[in-house]
């Protein structure tokens, strides 16, 4: 009878060979990695069609405001009119008028990039404000405020900001996320296609257990950040309406079916292999579709850019911890998957570089960006963070990777994977961080004030910068009354803000090689209605002097 345990020559007769398990299963990795690679190609084909037919889309930028912020106005408006950089969806938007009241029942009407919300007739005098919280089309929200006064200007203020709290659960929620799609999702793709052993699958399990319901309280916590209410308020349906109306709901819902669908890849024995693939290029996917990266023009670029990121950090970051239970069994059986996973990240690891770097230059748009932004000092820090990664990785591969194999030493390199472990749990709480910030590309500069003086002799347009309480620059142009440029011997520029006692102050301008006075670093110390004077002296006998009065918002 023949031994079933020894291998099969389905050939002796012809010098056939027998082969091991071992090879067999080879042979089949290297068939199911091709396969791998072909269907992810096809996704990001697929991708990228989805990136021609999607509209450009950004995170959205107050442009305009009609009255002015910081208007002093004799009677109310009839309306008050947002303009965005791009089509934005109402969340909460609330008038308080001059007493402090906030106004209910107010009308807001919205279409594509404006919004308009009515102002009541009765509208008392004061300082009134709208607060507005809209949702751009990443699926963020973007909130401020728009100070306007009828007739004498009262202490009301914007509504005090408590969204602390809010912030932590909002950043908590994020950081559970990627632990449940990178290290759970990621950690059952590596025991069911690299690894084939379920030998450290603890860590994943734990992370798939708070991925899920994480990714539940995001979603929740997003419309509780676009309607502006407090965290209570997600035993009610409305914040999950409006969160689910964004692009955030379906990314979502992939999100929590691709987690579950690893959770039963590791428990089942029917097609386990193929439940762990579709799980994986969920991950790939709900990035994709929602969020500053993804939703960065272009996005036939992009989108693909995002999802061969996302599946690549799953790739990397998933096998960590159960490398770290492998390379604590005997060497004969954790030498065989560290190599296999050691040449296949390699790879992996090039694909991640060249989509950061795609994505990086797409949000920052210049160099300088990250250092001069928030989101740009984020980046910063998760760049050099994965620079230490790098290292680590290279260290593995090239030294104690090899020591394992001729040495059966392992320590260290279980204590470099568990270093690798704690600088990905960084970086998670670090990019958690952009969920509040916009990329640089995203930012509209501010539009500064202007004003135009004009007399029968002469006209000076004032431009001040960025037109805020703080530090201001002012820029004059001189024209004569005709509209011709003026020419002076000296220009000086004398502010006062009599409501607050600030007596005149006067500064000389200098004449830039551009034709135009300056006056640099001027400091407003408040907002509120200053009276601009403005002296020419244009020849030793004959003086210009022009007035008039400029609003300075709060900064």
């Amino acid at each position: 009878m023949r031994d079933r345990r020894q291998p099969l020559d389905r050939n002796p007769g012809r010098g056939g060979r027998a082969f091991t398990r071992g090879q067999v299963a080879g042979a089949r990795g290297e068939a199911t990695a091709e396969t791998v690679m072909r269907l992810l190609a096809a996704l990001a084909t697929l991708l990228i069609v989805v990136g021609f037919a999607t509209g450009a889309s950004a995170h959205a930028a107050l442009v305009a405001v009609e009255p002015a912020s910081g208007s002093m106005l004799a009677r109310a408006p009839k309306a008050v009119v947002l303009r965005f950089n791009e089509a934005v969806t109402p969340g909460a938007v609330q008038l308080i008028d001059g007493t402090g009241r906030a106004r209910d029942g107010v009308r807001i009407n919205a279409s594509g990039e404006t919004i308009s919300v009515a102002v009541p007739p009765d509208l008392p005098q004061g300082t009134a404000v709208v607060s507005y919280r809209v949702i751009s089309q990443d699926g963020h929200p973007i909130a401020g405020s728009v100070v306007f006064s009828i007739g004498v200007p009262t202490g009301t203020k914007p509504p005090a900001n408590t969204e602390g709290g809010l912030s932590a659960l909002i950043w908590l929620a994020r950081v559970g996320l990627y632990l449940g799609l990178f290290v759970g999702v990621g950690g059952v793709w590596f025991a069911r296609w690299i690894a084939w052993s379920m030998t450290g699958t603890t860590v994943p399990r734990v992370a798939l257990a708070v991925g899920l319901p994480s990714a539940v309280v995001s979603l929740g916590a997003l419309g509780l950040d676009l309607l502006g209410l407090p965290p209570v308020a997600l035993a009610t349906m409305g914040p999950w309406m409006v969160a689910f109306a964004t692009s955030a709901g379906p990314a979502s819902l992939i999100a929590i079916a691709a987690m579950l669908l690893a959770l039963v890849a590791l428990r089942s024995a029917w097609y386990p292999r193929g439940l762990a693939f579709i799980a994986f290029i969920g991950v790939g996917l709900s990035l994709a579709m929602t969020g500053h990266a993804a939703t960065a023009p272009p996005e036939m670029l992009t989108r693909p850019a995002i999802f061969l990121h996302g599946v690549g950090v799953a790739f990397w970051i998933g096998a960590l911890a159960p490398l770290v239970a492998l390379v604590s069994k005997p060497v004969a059986m954790a030498l065989p998957v560290v190599n296999r996973f050691s040449r296949t990240a390699v790879p992996v690891v090039a694909t991640l570089a060249l989509t950061g770097l795609v994505l990086a230059i797409v949000q920052l748009e210049k160099p300088s960006a990250l250092v001069e932004t928030r989101y740009g000092l984020i980046l910063s820090i998760k760049l050099a963070l994965v620079l230490v990664l790098l290292a680590l990785a290279a260290l593995n591969r090239f030294h104690l990777t090899p020591t394992l194999a001729r040495d059966h030493e392992a320590a260290s390199l279980k204590r470099s994977i568990l270093f690798e472990c704690a600088i990905a749990l960084i970086i998670f709480a670090v990019v958690a961080g952009w969920r509040f910030t916009p990329p640089p590309r995203s930012i509209v500069p501010e539009t500064p004030l202007a004003i135009h003086i004009h007399s029968d002799k002469a006209m000076f347009q004032v431009l001040v910068s960025p037109g805020k309480a703080g530090v201001d620059d002012f820029v004059l142009q001189l024209m004569t009354g005709e509209g011709t440029p003026l020419a002076a011997k000296e220009v000086t520029l004398t502010l006062s803000l009599p409501e607050r006692g600030i007596e005149p102050m006067e500064r000389d301008a200098s004449l830039g090689p551009d034709g135009y006075w300056h006056v640099r670093k001027v400091e407003l110390p408040f907002a509120g209605r200053w009276h601009v004077r403005i002296d020419a002296l244009v020849t030793d006998f004959e003086r210009i002097t022009l007035e008039d009065e400029l609003e300075v918002a709060s900064p």
